[in-house]
């Protein structure tokens, strides 16, 4: 076994590399870009290297640098993690020259499935059910054209190399057809570099079923069954799980036989998974399946299989890649219960699931849900920062329960339950999507998503009272009033009348000034312009509970920069506490430059360099905490340096520059 490896990439399937590793005594290097220079993966790692800039192409694409920091730590072997470099035969080739171990597959493995169209010729051979079209290597429209209309409207164009949805289009009639050829090429160039494609028969309720495989380098393939992944959006997974609902004994032994046969088709080592996209119109027949396409690695949703299984497939990847046999024969492994995951970005889906950035001031995961149990898969710690140069995912939530019933329950409770304040989630989307009845049902395919999305990303409502308790909270006087203790609970006497405390709330497109007056007793009135309200506070475990005119909250507050996060049961209601601009302008009024006050989008810019600017002028407006806030100059002067449109910013990033006065010059003299 080895005693030292690198770890190839970011993010939590660095961190859950790392894991298993230290299980087994293995020590851990971590590579690290200027972005990830304080990252949970490069704290957890033994040792830890620099390996660039914060773009992927100058760190984690890197396959030099990452191979020498391999041989400069003293690993012996590279775990790729997934994406990245982990299907790049190259790397592989480069690895194995330089006297390393790669952890997984053969680079002959993977340049055999590393084009759609010859992976399915080969599959064919295989005996491999294989979609109904055209994997041929002539490309002119005409020929493209007329293989279209011998399969039969509606096709599929899809890009042969690559993934994610890129370069793939369904055409409904033949008169559609060249201008979506054109657009798949385009697409299909821009992302893979090469805009080959295939055509293939659409089917009409397609699921998504893949079989994890795993093979050594003694001549045995074995299955751990099937994950159902048709739950997506633009052909993005969304939710995973294993068993596949429905799925009955006849349907798994045909799929998972096929599945073996493609890896031993091309002599598999390691973690792989067979893709196959089935017609469920019909339900799940043997004969509707189809083979689609072959990820050779380990998948992001391999923990539902391991829940199901009871096994470490990184454990198993390490033993394979040292030599040894597989642990297990096919006989011997298990299949229990049922296992869910739910990827948790940081992604608006009510603006088309847009990529979003911030600090997370608050985050925390549940411990365990109702039926079953739950597994958390995560990068990041609180105060870690969702940055612009990854993708957006904050974790995978992971639950097993006896049957597929209780683990979608356990699956809701889990998200009700994760309390994140800094970025807008997918958390109220995936919940819903956990409690939609046709899912609930079984009756999914991978349309399901974009046919409902109106009902799945409905804004949730901001619970009565979270504004209340927020005002409550920015006094200061909760912790102060609310107390076993009977002396700090005299903070709000008043021999006459009540003592009248203001606040000033930020919401997004208004302030309100607010003011509280101790009743005693936990008991506050708080006077809005609109009202005034007589509330009691309790203390709630370690939230509040709240109750009053139509108001019973129980919740939890969080302190942010500038603000104050409200949290209960999946709904996170955010407030500001004062405008944070005027405390960023008032603080910075006389220096040289204006930074970020908090993360946000930079909407427009309304000043060039070189302008001279007013005390008081608009220099550009900042989107954040779903307000636009209009940033000005603090004093006149001559701007040097300003932020692109566009931009998306952290907290303390430099916006403006002004060019130094000669009166800030003669004081450095």
């Amino acid at each position: 076994m080895f005693s030292r490896i690198l770890i190839a990439n970011r993010g939590e399937i660095a961190c859950r590399v790392i894991r298993t590793a230290q299980k087994m005594g293995i020590g851990t290097v971590a590579v690290y870009s200027d972005a990830d220079a304080d990252a949970l993966h490069v704290a957890m790692a033994d040792e830890a290297v620099h390996i660039g800039g914060s773009s992927v192409s100058d760190s984690y694409l890197r396959a030099d640098r990452i191979i020498q920091a391999a041989i400069d730590t003293g690993a012996e072997a590279i775990h790729p993690g997934y994406g990245f470099l982990s299907e790049n035969p190259g790397f592989v080739d480069a690895v194995v020259k330089a006297g390393l171990v790669f952890i997984g597959p053969s680079a002959d493995s993977i340049r055999a499935m590393g084009l759609k169209d010859a992976a399915k010729r080969l599959m064919e051979k295989a005996g491999v059910p294989v979609v109904p079209g055209y994997h041929g290597e002539a490309q002119e429209l005409v020929v493209l054209a007329s293989k279209a209309r011998e399969i039969g409207y509606p096709v599929l164009i899809k890009a042969r190399a690559g993934g994610g949805g890129k370069g793939m289009r369904k055409v409904d009639s033949p008169d559609d057809f060249a201008e979506a050829l054109g657009s798949a090429r385009r697409e299909a160039k821009s992302a893979f570099g090469d805009d080959r494609v295939l055509v293939e028969k659409y089917v009409a309720k397609p699921r998504h079923i893949e079989v994890q495989v795993f093979g050594d380098n003694h001549g045995n393939a074995v299955h751990l069954y099937e994950r159902d992944c048709s739950l997506q959006r633009r052909h993005q997974k969304v939710i995973e799980e294993a068993p596949a609902p429905d799925i009955t004994p006849e349907m798994r032994a045909a799929m998972t036989d096929a599945a073996v046969k493609a890896a031993k088709a091309i002599h598999y080592s390691g973690a792989g998974t067979i893709e196959f996209i089935v017609d469920a119109s019909q339900g799940l027949r043997p004969d509707g399946f189809w083979f689609m396409e072959m990820n050779t690695r380990l998948q992001v949703e391999h923990p539902v299989t391991e829940m199901i299984t009871g096994l470490d497939l990184v454990e198993w990847q390490l033993r394979v890649a040292a030599g040894e046999p597989l642990p297990l024969t096919q006989a011997q492994i298990p299949l229990n219960g049922h296992a869910v995951e739910a990827r948790l970005y940081a992604e608006d889906p009510a603006k088309g699931f847009l990529p979003a950035i911030g600090t997370l001031h608050h985050l925390t995961f549940p411990a365990a849900v109702r039926e079953g149990t739950v597994r958390i898969e995560t990068g990041v710690r609180p105060g870690d920062t969702i940055s612009p140069y990854y993708d957006p995912m904050i974790a995978k939530i992971v639950v097993h329960a006896n049957d597929r019933a209780s683990a979608l329950r356990a699956m809701e409770d889990a998200l009700l339950h994760t309390e994140i304040a800094g970025t807008v989630t997918n958390a109220a989307f995936l919940a819903a999507l956990a409690r939609h009845p046709g899912f609930a049902a079984g009756d999914v395919d991978t349309g399901l998503i974009d046919r409902d999305l109106h009902s799945l990303v409905v804004p949730v409502a901001m619970p009565a009272g979270a504004r209340e308790l927020a005002v409550l909270y920015a006094s200061g006087l909760l912790t102060k009033v609310v107390s076993d203790d009977p002396w700090t609970a005299l903070r709000g006497y008043s021999h006459l009348a009540p003592s009248q405390y203001p606040v000033t709330l930020g919401e997004p497109g208004h302030i309100t000034r607010y003011g509280i007056a101790v009743l005693g007793d936990d008991r506050f009135e708080v006077t809005a312009p609109d009202d005034t309200l007589d509330l009691r506070v309790r203390r709630d475990g370690n939230g509040w509970h709240i109750t009053g005119k139509g108001i019973n909250l129980r919740a939890k507050t969080a302190a942010i920069p500038q603000g104050i996060a409200i949290i209960a049961r999946g709904v996170v209601a955010t407030f500001a506490v004062p405008d944070p601009l005027q405390q960023a302008e008032e603080a910075g009024g006389a220096g040289d430059r204006l930074t970020a006050p908090m993360p946000g989008l930079v909407k427009s810019v309304r000043v060039s360099a070189g302008d001279l600017v007013k005390k008081g002028q608009v220099l550009l407006v900042l989107e954040a905490m779903k307000m636009e806030h209009s940033i000005t100059a603090p004093h006149d002067g001559r701007i040097a340096e300003i932020v692109s449109e566009g931009s998306q910013v952290k907290e303390k990033t430099a916006l403006v520059r002004f060019e130094e006065t000669e009166a800030a010059v003669l004081t450095k003299i």
